[in-house]
C-alpha cells in the first residue's frame, strides 16, 4: 500500500481547498480543517504559515512525497539555470506516477505510486515499478497488456472530471502515453494554485 493513504483526504482539509478536484473531497462539505480545533483554526497567515502552506499543497499534490524526496527535487531544479519554480513543476510533472496520472491510466495519485509499484507500467517496452523514475521527452509509457481490463483503468478512463494534458499524448485504446515536452508551471492542470514561488521563499529561509 501506498504511505499514508488513510490520511489523503486529510489533506484537502488542512489545506481548505479541493486540491485534486475530486467530487468526494471532503472540502465539499465542511471548509474547516480536520480535528476537534479544525473550526477554530481561521485567522490572519504570516508570511512562514503561507509559504510552508505552498510547500505542503505542492507536496501533498504529488501523493504527499516525503520531505526528503521534495528537497531532493527542489534542489536539483535549484542548480539548472532558469527560473526555479518553473523547474521544479518540470521535475514533478516527470515523475513516473505522475505521468501514469495525467494520462488517466488510474483515478489518483495515490493509485498511479501503487499501480507503478506493483508492475503494471512498462515505459519503451520495459517494466519499471519506481514511481520517482524520471521519464524524459518522447518516452512512450502503457499499461502492461494483462493489466488493462483491471476495473482501476477501466474506472479512471471514464473519469470526467479532468482531461489530459497537451505534453502528453495518449491512445486510451492502447492504453499508451507519449510524454511529448516538460512542462512548465502554466500548462499544468492543477485544480488550484500552485505557488512554487513561495516554495522557493521557504527553503531560501529554512
Amino acid at each position: 500500500m501506498t504511505k499514508r493513504t488513510s490520511a489523503k483526504y486529510k489533506i484537502d482539509r488542512r489545506m481548505g481547498q479541493n486540491i485534486w478536484g475530486r467530487p468526494k473531497s471532503p472540502v465539499n462539505r465542511r471548509e474547516y480543517g480536520p480535528g476537534q480545533h479544525g473550526q477554530r483554526r481561521k485567522g490572519k497567515m504570516s508570511d512562514f504559515g503561507l509559504q510552508l502552506r505552498a510547500k505542503q499543497k505542492l507536496k501533498g499534490y504529488y501523493g504527499d512525497l516525503t520531505e526528503k524526496q521534495f528537497r531532493r527535487i527542489f534542489a536539483e531544479a535549484e542548480r539548472v539555470r532558469g527560473d526555479t519554480g518553473e523547474l521544479l513543476i518540470g521535475l514533478l510533472e516527470r515523475r513516473l506516477d505522475a505521468v501514469v496520472y495525467r494520462a488517466k491510466f488510474v483515478p489518483t495519485i495515490w493509485a498511479a505510486r501503487q499501480f507503478v509499484n506493483h508492475g503494471h507500467v512498462l515505459v519503451n517496452g520495459q517494466r519499471v515499478n519506481i514511481p520517482s523514475y524520471r521519464v524524459k521527452e518522447d518516452d512512450v509509457v502503457e499499461v502492461r497488456a494483462r493489466s488493462k481490463q483491471l476495473a482501476i483503468v477501466l474506472e479512471a478512463v471514464g473519469l470526467p472530471e479532468r482531461d489530459v494534458p497537451d505534453y502528453i499524448e495518449v491512445d486510451h485504446s492502447k492504453m499508451t502515453a507519449r510524454f511529448v515536452r516538460t512542462p512548465g508551471l502554466g500548462d499544468v492542470p492543477y485544480p488550484v494554485q500552485m505557488e512554487p514561488n513561495l516554495v522557493i521563499e521557504y527553503y531560501a529561509q529554512n
